[in-house]
């Protein structure tokens, strides 16, 4: 199985995150939301 890339993993379409405790998920999801604010100039609404 490869890796997932968290930097040039697609922004468009689904991404199945899917993995035991303590590898990372959490780390993940909050830098693609990261990720597409950035690039793709989002912002945050409360």
């Amino acid at each position: 199985m490869n890796e997932f890339d968290l930097l040039n993993s697609p922004l468009e379409g689904r991404n199945l995150i899917e993995a035991g405790a303590g590898t990372g998920k959490t780390y993940t999801i909050a830098g693609l939301y990261i990720r597409l604010l950035l690039e793709k100039c989002l912002s945050v609404d409360l």
